[in-house]
């Protein structure tokens, strides 16, 4: 049995920037609060809450310092933590910020934001808050009812952007029809899905093809990490989506000539090793 790792898995800059910067808080201060899981991995946020890490679902939860994840946080968090005198230390991916001061900056030229991607996700809850109300996040399945809602009403300036971990293909497929039923009006269109997680995808679609079975390795609740495991499903017949290796009984693949590994991008190395 051949066994491929992808050269892309695991983390990306803007989590290891986050997860790197946690620990470094940690060693100054015994406590350090976190807004939402720093990551999508059990294994990562249980070894940093056992150093002092306390996550938290509201800003007004913490003390003294708290950690702004990689996701990023609507623009009233700030604000919030402002009057409460909390001392913020900003690990949202630097790709992320550039989605929140394009939107602002649309926004104040008057278009209307499109946000392709999961509207419950907390890195599109922070993003669609630069637009002040003005836009909406939606998912390729509801495009066709918003895209008829929008004709109907007196927009004429439309900006899309995608969530930074958003499927290359789901967006040039929303793009296209962004353009044919909006036709009258006029519309700025730009990628944001970051290099990181097009590299990811593209490896998988490849790697994908040429094995006989396929592990994903990552959080079940980390949305990269689902994609890859939708573009493998699409490829391959035989497809398995774990936190760590350890979870598949490798003697019962040893059927199959070939077996492909990739990880998301919150997933450490010792999670995917053999």
């Amino acid at each position: 049995m051949k066994v491929i790792i992808g050269k892309n898995a695991g983390f990306c800059y803007g989590v290891k920037r986050a997860v790197d910067g946690a620990k470094k808080e940690l060693e100054k201060n015994k406590k350090v609060y976190c807004l939402g899981e720093l990551v999508h991995n059990k294994e990562v946020v249980n070894s940093l809450e056992e150093k002092g890490l306390i996550t938290i679902d509201n800003i007004k939860k913490a003390e003294g310092t708290c950690i702004i994840r990689a996701h990023g946080e609507p623009k009233e968090t700030y604000d919030l933590a402002k009057k409460l005198n909390i001392n913020l230390v900003d690990f949202t991916c630097p790709n992320v910020l550039k989605n929140h001061k394009l939107v602002q900056e649309y926004y104040e030229n008057g278009y209307y934001t499109i946000l392709l991607g999961t509207s419950t996700h907390p890195e599109n809850i922070g993003t669609i808050s630069y637009c002040d109300g003005y836009g909406t996040c939606i998912d390729i399945e509801e495009l066709e009812n918003v895209l008829e809602e929008i004709n109907q009403k007196e927009i004429e300036k439309i900006f899309v952007l995608a969530q930074t971990t958003y499927s290359i293909k789901k967006f040039e497929e929303c793009s296209k029809k962004i353009k044919e039923k909006l036709n009258s009006k006029e519309i700025e269109i730009k990628n944001t899905i970051c290099n990181a997680t097009e590299i990811r995808q593209k490896e998988t679609e490849e790697l994908s093809k040429k094995v006989d079975y396929m592990i994903i390795v990552g959080g079940k609740n980390s949305s990269n990490t689902k994609k890859l495991y939708d573009i493998a499903k699409s490829n391959c017949d035989n497809v398995a989506l774990v936190e760590k290796i350890p979870e598949i009984n490798l003697k019962e693949l040893e059927i199959y000539d070939k077996v492909g590994i990739m990880a998301g991008a919150s997933t450490p190395n010792e999670s995917f090793e053999l």
